[in-house]
């Protein structure tokens, strides 16, 4: 029995009821394909009513033209064996007339589409549908990656070879395709030159490089072709992992980061291909081509027009193995080091985004903006976070007074006010931090700075929280963010505290400020420049811890940390006391609070070693 939309027997009007894609090609798939009678071609379908004559050099070139300019335009569906009308200057879908299956040969369709088009679409089906008699092939051509780009050989016309140094780029434009003109297609790769960071010479052979790699099989090339010195190493470490899938080579081998690397097809066709790496210290590895671009493409941010791979390093195996491994296309997470960012782990997101953090560690170094914002600033302690926020293109982001207000708002509530209330609590009193004013740091679209300050009976300040994040300067190449508790005065808070005030801290305060100040740092203040999160690194992040004293006693002397902190959690110190110490925290911002409280005694264990605590451990603090 006729579906009840055909029983006429003729066209059908559907198009009130299939409106999309999605619904055309669950009709296909439902073998209903008079359903889609009454569409007009559109971006996302087009209807031929003949098959493609593929003995013709011309029939192949609009089949991978169409193919292509699908994959370029968000996806779509080529629906073959149904005529169209012209209707009001559009053309309609009319009438199945059906192919004979036996005079299409579907498996050269899916080879055309993988050797023609560069890259190969993902996921493309060629398949039938509809009865006997009036059976219609489909192409459907799933939307691809936003940031491929799918060209094919110029269109010449003629039996032979296409000829692998031209290049056309098909478009789809409402229901006609059309090529790219050659100005949009210098525009186009002035752009992609733009984005790389590299000179063009070097952008240049990096494009020629992904363009062999992506080309088909049959170019003759040895595996360390190229290498000479390298190339017997090579074809060992080939010969071990060509189990894995390991196709022939695609272009020549080369030296890059300290490595020496290949590209490879992948054994099976339609497969995404292979790079080998050959490492000194570490083990050969053959990567997928997806996650070796991933890899360059983190490692491409980093400023100053620095090789990727100098700066993210290479892969390295989880476990320490002297065998060759294999990195897989459906890997979700990569470790990287021997760059200059360090050690670092690379993860694919749910929605196939690919970001670089680094792998936790501390160190003694500070950057230049250490000291930002203490001007003219003398509190008797100061405790800080500032952290260093080095996005790649920071330029989309602004303060705006919307994204003001909301911190305004959030800032009563904060992590770092609940810590200064929680100091005075402890003492017995309520003073909380729920009054935030604008300052002393600049505001405007580019900063915030705000200050919450508790005082004295008198009025002097007491105790004080500053809130500041700043993008980049002349002066400073990332976006700062910092967060601030100051004892301005111990006697005043002491005042206010009532009788028997104690304003020295525990290191346990010390650990609950920091943990706050770091938290509302790393993740409160960046939200008010708009959405940070799926910017890229141009260098590690990091955070400044700090504990200082700043305000010297009449002959000039800073006071040392026991006059105003127990430090006896830390243990005896044989280097003697200090008014100050500090230490740098290399880590993604944003972690869960459990996290960061382990990173944070981490730290200041680190840091109380580095000067003098040498008996200081994290199950002590």
């Amino acid at each position: 029995m006729r579906d009840p939309a055909t029983q006429a027997g003729g066209p059908v009007d559907t198009a009130g009821v299939l409106n999309d894609l999605k619904s055309a090609l669950a009709a296909l798939e439902a073998h209903r394909p008079r359903s889609l009678l009454g569409l007009r071609e559109t971006q996302w379908l087009d209807a031929k009513s003949g098959p493609y004559q593929l003995a013709d050099p011309k029939a192949i070139e609009e089949l991978t033209k169409d193919v292509a300019a699908f994959a370029n335009g968000g996806g779509g569906v080529i629906v073959i064996g149904i005529t169209t009308r012209l209707e009001h200057d559009e053309e309609v879908l009319d009438d199945v007339v059906g192919l004979d299956p036996t005079a299409v040969n579907v498996d050269q369709i899916r080879k055309l589409i993988r050797q023609r088009i560069t890259p190969a679409p993902r996921g493309v089906r060629v398949g039938w549908s509809g009865a006997d008699g009036e059976q219609v092939l489909f192409i459907d051509i799933p939307a691809q990656s936003a940031d491929t780009l799918f060209v094919l050989p110029a269109p010449v016309g003629k039996p032979g070879a296409t000829r692998p140094d031209t290049v056309a780029v098909p478009m789809r434009d409402g229901d006609s395709t059309y090529w790219l003109p050659r100005g949009e297609i210098q525009q186009l790769l002035s752009a992609g030159i733009r984005a790389s960071g590299m000179p063009t010479a070097q952008a240049l052979t990096e494009l020629v490089r992904q363009a062999m790699s992506d080309a088909g099989p049959g170019s003759g090339l040895r595996v360390g072709q190229g290498l000479p010195d390298r190339e017997r190493e090579m074809r060992e470490a080939y010969e071990q992992l060509a189990g894995a899938g390991l196709g022939q080579p695609a272009g020549e081998a080369w030296a890059q980061g300290g490595a020496v690397l290949q590209d490879l097809h992948h054994a099976a066709d339609g497969e995404p291909g292979w790079v080998l790496c050959l490492a000194a210290g570490r083990p050969p590895v053959a990567i997928a081509t997806p996650v070796w671009r991933a890899i360059v493409e983190a490692g491409r941010r980093a400023p100053g027009g620095q090789d990727p791979l100098a700066a993210i390093g290479l892969p390295r195996p989880l476990t320490d193995v002297d065998s060759p491994w294999v990195i897989p296309a459906d890997t979700r997470s990569v470790d990287l080091d021997g760059g200059s960012w360090g050690a670092g782990r690379l993860t694919c997101s749910g929605r196939g985004v690919w970001r670089w953090q680094p792998i936790p560690r501390f160190s003694l170094e500070q950057g230049r903006s250490a000291g930002i914002g203490t001007s003219g600033q003398t509190p008797a302690l100061r405790l800080r976070a500032l952290v260093n926020l080095p996005w790649a293109d920071p330029g989309t982001l602004e303060v705006t007074k919307p994204r003001r207000t909301l911190l305004e708002q959030q800032l009563p509530h904060s992590a770092v006010a609940g810590a200064v209330t929680m100091l005075s609590q402890r003492r017995g009193a309520d003073l909380p931090a729920a009054r935030w004013e604008r300052g002393p740091f600049g505001n405007s679209a580019r900063s915030v700075g705000y200050t919450c300050t508790i005082a004295g009976p008198e009025g002097d300040p007491a105790v004080k929280a500053s809130v500041m994040i700043a993008l980049p300067t002349a002066m400073e190449s990332t976006v700062v963010a910092c967060t601030d508790v100051l004892i301005e005065n111990p006697d005043a808070w002491a005042a206010a505290l009532g009788p028997g005030g104690y304003t020295p801290l525990g290191f346990d305060e010390v650990q609950a400020v920091l943990l706050a100040a770091w938290e509302t740092a790393a993740e409160l203040l960046p939200d008010v420049l708009g959405d940070p999160a799926e910017l890229s690194w141009a260098a590690p992040p990091t955070t400044e811890l700090r504990i200082t004293c700043e305000q010297p006693a009449d002959n000039g002397v800073l006071p040392v940390l026991d006059t105003l902190v127990d430090m006896s959690p830390l243990g005896g110190n044989d280097t003697g006391p200090r008014p100050q110490m500090a230490v740098t925290v290399t880590a993604a911002p944003a972690m869960d609070r459990r996290e960061r409280q382990r990173l944070l005694r981490q730290a200041l264990v680190h840091m109380a070693n580095a000067f003098g605590y040498v008996d200081a451990e994290v199950d002590l603090l």
